[in-house]
């Protein structure tokens, strides 16, 4: 029996050695006839399965079947064994198997024509001579060309990283992301040819099974015209003398998938691991870049096209690919219907529901966030809204409203930001964990590569597409290139990247929340100094955090000797009995009740938390005017359109924590809470600085620039210590002044510092 490359052969056996049970080896025609049978007379209760569903897949023009192998096993043990064991062998069988049972289906009246017709073929499929087939099988036969079978299974998932030399040409079932999918290329299942020559037609049937990952030379075509000469003339073909004739020719689709395994599923330190899927007939489009699959198929090997030159010296090299036979999406991600494809049985729904209705889950769910960690209540808070998320809405002139929030950490160095965004990465569902320093712009959006083979672009899933439906974790935020972090601007809001690259574009989904942590322009947060010195963040980005925590390292000594026994605590444990410290509910189960949760319920605005969210909007409006007017510039952290849904998004979040289908009024309440610690907090922070106004401060500051351009002609410099000695001791200058119109004047490249800011120059 051939591979899946063309002219090779994989399966060979050897002195006819028994392998076990299932693997004798057997005439094909009898496994054949046990298939057909199974297929045509396997009954669950008074229904008969395969059957029925043959007769309806026909009627909608699909010849396509799925069968499971939980059903073949309690038919027939040993010939499951075979399918596992020997799948190259038994699955071309199979499709002939149920090719003629779909034509007894369809064709009653040519039921005993067909099985004589299946009786009398040699073990290759070929008839006897003198052997005639009636008009109604020639019917049934045109009708039901070729039927594809797809297994699924229940075996044990593999990781790529156990799919050995010993499961080669074995049924495999490996789980993973799909990150490219090639387009659809047509294969030939008859070839119509034709002697150049002499002008004879001949029709050959390339198996099925043959072709598509091998970077070999063709070798399906017959060398020697066989057509017998016509009376009279001496027949004179020369060798390789057929073409195709592609118009009369019949194809079939096939596609490349490209899987890499779920980054939870890799090791520490190691590089994600790849693999090829060749997909055919109904299994292709089935999958696009992001979305979340397990593939059953045929652990098989090719020789790729790479090697061909060396294939001299390396004859027995092969590459690894899995041949599908069938696709299961798991819902997660672009291609998913229902948020997490996660199924619950009836108890642990009964479960949940129950969890949902105890007391105090929010407190309880928002402590067991990170229990590891001290303090920090309302981040840990904030974070179990980002893990639920709001409800996203289709407004009926087809604009989306996102329901996943965003939320910034930015703060002093050694405050745990980056431990709360690895808690969070083992908590949400779906996850991509990634440094702000370590990621370009097309790692976290796409990036357009080339197929070795066919030479044609296609486009290759980062961060945010892989994550769809989960949570982005982007450590280092403030060290990222402005022009990478614009490319997640769209990403945020519109929840959409677009592609313009090499002749593609096109729109990918990206429903993801984002939760960054960044450090401080000047790597502490400075409280003298106003939010918009201390973020060096655009406008544009920082309207898009639901919200922004600033987190201070300050000094309180009963803090410090808590958090110093908290820390102690934690480090003996370890040392004890290796036991972490756990919260109340455990990892496995808030990642379960986030994935039910996120399925099951999406609250909507009672008209009392309208009324209070709207009001409440105004005020904070008026707020940050106030703010502005008195320090006497545009806030750097916006108060927009934007902020109101995201107290409408933090609201639906706390609604959903407990289930409940409306949002009430404690939920906007605490939602507001919420905001008002975070973001409004971050706008009213440094306000007043030592005793002035920001109006005052700016008068100051004018007049000190002034004092500077008059005592500093262009090209010549001093020392930073004279400056502070004229302007602060001299001249009675506040000390914050001096040094926020210096930063000021070098940010407008009016001043530069040397010496490790020793020296000013102009």
């Amino acid at each position: 029996m051939s591979g899946f490359d063309r002219d090779q052969v994989f399966v060979v056996p050897v002195r006819g050695v028994d392998e076990g049970p299932g693997t004798n080896i057997e005439k094909p025609s009898d496994i054949l006839e046990q298939l057909r049978n199974f297929l045509m007379n396997f009954q669950v209760g008074q229904r008969w399965v395969y059957r029925e569903q043959l007769r309806s897949n026909l009627l909608l023009k699909l010849a396509q079947i799925d069968v499971d192998l939980e059903h073949v096993a309690l038919y027939n043990q040993r010939l499951a064994d075979a399918i596992q064991r020997r799948p190259g062998e038994i699955m071309p069988l199979f499709e002939t198997a149920a090719t003629q049972a779909a034509r007894t289906i369809l064709f009653p009246l040519a039921r005993s024509g067909l099985a004589t017709l299946a009786a009398a073929s040699n073990e290759d499929g070929t008839l006897p001579d003198g052997f005639e087939k009636s008009d109604l099988v020639k019917a049934a036969e045109e009708a039901v060309t070729g039927v594809q079978v797809s297994i699924k299974t229940g075996m044990n998932m593999m990781p790529f990283r156990e799919l050995t030399a010993d499961t080669l040409n074995k049924l495999v079932r490996v789980p993973g992301i799909v990150i490219s999918a090639s387009v659809l290329s047509s294969r030939a299942t008859r070839l119509h040819l034709q002697c150049r020559s002499c002008r004879s037609n001949k029709i050959i049937h390339p198996p099925l099974g043959l072709g598509g990952m091998g970077g070999g030379k063709d070798g399906a075509l017959p060398r020697i015209c066989d057509a017998p000469p016509t009376e009279g003339q001496k027949k004179e073909c020369p060798l390789d003398p057929y073409i195709i004739l592609h118009d009369r020719c019949t194809f079939v689709d096939q596609q490349t998938i490209k899987l890499q395994e779920a980054p939870d599923m890799v090791p520490v330190g190691e590089l994600p691991r790849h693999m090829m899927l060749w997909a055919d007939r109904y299994l292709t489009n089935r999958v696009i870049p992001g979305s979340r699959i397990i593939a059953t198929g045929i652990f098989s090997t090719f020789q790729a096209a790479k090697t061909v030159r060396s294939a001299a010296n390396m004859p027995a090299l092969r590459t690894p690919y899995l041949r599908v036979l069938h696709i299961e999406d798991t819902g997660v991600g672009p291609g998913g219907t229902s948020p997490f494809g996660v199924r619950f049985s009836a108890k642990e729904e009964e479960e949940f529901q129950e969890l949902a209705r105890s007391e105090n889950l929010y407190e309880r769910f928002a402590a067991s966030v990170a229990p590891s960690i001290y303090g920090s209540v309302d981040i840990k808070k904030a974070i179990t809204c980002l893990l639920f998320g709001g409800s996203k809405k289709i407004l009926p002139d087809g604009a989306r409203l996102r329901g996943d929030i965003n939320v910034l950490l930015l703060g002093d160095p050694g405050t745990a930001k980056s431990q709360l965004l690895k808690f969070v990465q083992k908590v949400a569902p779906i996850s991509v964990y990634t440094s702000g320093k370590g990621s370009s712009a097309a790692g976290l959006t796409a990036s357009v590569q080339r197929d070795p083979v066919s030479r044609e672009f296609f486009l290759e899933g980062g961060a945010m597409v892989l994550a769809d439906g989960g949570v982005v974790c982007i450590d280092e935020f403030d060290k990222m290139r402005d022009e990478d972090r614009v490319a997640i601007h769209e990403a945020m809001e519109q929840q959409t990247i677009s592609i313009a690259k090499a002749g593609i574009t096109t729109v990918l989904n990206s429903r993801t929340s984002v939760l960054a942590a960044a450090n401080p322009v000047f790597g502490r947060y400075d409280a003298e100094r106003s939010p918009g010195e201390n973020i060096d963040f655009q406008t544009t980005i920082l309207s898009r955090f639901d919200m922004i925590f600033i987190i201070r390292d300050e000094h309180d000594e009963a803090r410090d000797m808590t958090m110093a026994k908290h820390v102690m605590r934690v480090h003996m444990n370890r040392q004890d009995d290796n036991a972490e410290i756990e919260g109340e509910i455990d990892i496995e189960k808030m990642k379960r009740y986030i994935a039910y949760c996120k399925s099951k319920c999406a609250p909507r605005l009672s008209e009392e938390a309208m009324e209070t969210l709207s009001s409440h909007f105004v005020s904070l409006r008026k707020e940050v005017q106030q703010v502005e007017r008195d320090n006497d510039e545009r806030s750097s952290i916006p108060m927009t359109v934007r902020q109101l849904e995201a107290l409408i998004r933090i609201s639906e979040s706390l609604a959903k924590v407990t289930l409940s289908p409306t949002v009430q009024h404690h939920h906007v309440d605490e939602a507001i809470r919420l905001f008002k610690f975070s973001t409004m907090d971050a706008v009213t922070t440094g306000s007043n600085v030592e005793g002035l106004t920001r109006s005052q401060l700016r008068e100051e500051m004018e007049k000190v620039e002034k004092e500077i351009r008059r005592r500093l002609p262009i090209g010549w410099s001093t020392s930073y210590q004279s400056l502070v000695k004229e302007f602060v001791r001299g001249q009675g200058y506040s000390m914050h002044a001096l040094e926020r119109t210096l930063f000021v004047l070098e940010k407008s490249d009016v001043v530069q510092f040397a010496n490790q800011k020793k020296v000013v120059r102009r």
